[in-house]
């Protein structure tokens, strides 16, 4: 399927302690602003945060399966990251078509994350690369 500058898809979670505790087995990220309460109290942010890796975990599955979708990777971000995202926050992922070459199967997305009040917690944008999947 060929896409056309304007498309969109979105994808959504809600990100749970679970999910903190397990990015952290994975990636070793054991800071204090996801697992203790008492210092996060202290901070501007007041509350246990989700690793930036889990917000954008998010955008990696709607580009590989969502838009462009199987076979795709990033080429790529230019994100930043506009408010945390908390432990329970519900958030959605949205990309949408801003160029597709004319001779490449390379896409420029532009990317918005929010959470379940609306506010943008992540934004920019990514190129991205789809390879034609063939069987076997």
């Amino acid at each position: 399927m060929r896409l056309s500058v304007g498309q969109k898809a979105t994808r959504s979670i809600t990100l749970t302690a679970d999910h903190v505790k397990k990015f952290a087995e994975l990636s070793g990220d054991y800071n204090p602003l996801h697992f203790d309460e008492s210092f996060v109290s202290k901070t501007k942010f007041g509350r246990l945060v989700v690793q930036g890796g889990l917000t954008t975990g998010l955008l990696h599955a709607l580009v590989a399966m969502d838009m462009p979708g199987p076979g795709t990777v990033f080429l790529s971000q230019n994100w930043r990251f506009i408010a945390p995202v908390f432990i329970d926050d519900s958030i959605t992922a949205e990309a949408k078509v801003i160029s597709v070459h004319e001779t490449k199967p390379v896409t420029q997305l532009e990317i918005r994350v929010t959470r379940q009040n609306g506010e943008t917690v992540l934004e920019g944008e990514a190129w991205c690369y789809t390879f034609s999947i063939t069987k076997y």
